[in-house]
């Protein structure tokens, strides 16, 4: 009888000792960046965590040379009706690991109100 746990462990020490275990299937290079969805839950939760403000959505986001860019829309100030509510707009900069490096409100607007003359509803 094998010991499936021991056997798995010593292969997982093994290979997190080996700079060639990075190769996954095909030759393939991975590494240790977090997934986009992982990269969105942690910019919305570091923002609503240094604002105090719950992020509602978001409605850009990229990859860039320095990491993720991302613009949430964040309710700043409910209002009866809610399509009175004031909404913001916050551009988000990320490191590759996903940590929050900078942040600015870019546009603050009624809930109920359309941008029809910003290019994309940016």
């Amino acid at each position: 009888m094998v010991n499936t746990k021991s056997t798995e462990k010593s292969r997982a020490s093994r290979e997190s000792q080996d700079p060639r275990s990075a190769e996954g299937e095909g030759g393939s290079v991975t590494d240790d960046r977090p997934s986009p969805m992982e990269v969105l839950r942690q910019a919305r939760a570091q923002l609503a965590e240094l604002t105090g403000m719950a992020a509602e959505s978001v409605s850009s986001f990229e990859q860039t040379e320095d990491g993720w860019s991302l613009e949430i829309e964040v309710l700043e100030l409910a209002r009866v009706p809610d399509t009175m509510s004031l909404m913001a707009s916050y551009q988000v900069d990320l490191d590759p690991e996903g940590q929050l490096t900078g942040y600015r409100r870019v546009r603050r607007y009624e809930r109920g109100r359309a941008d029809a003359h910003r290019p994309g509803g940016r």
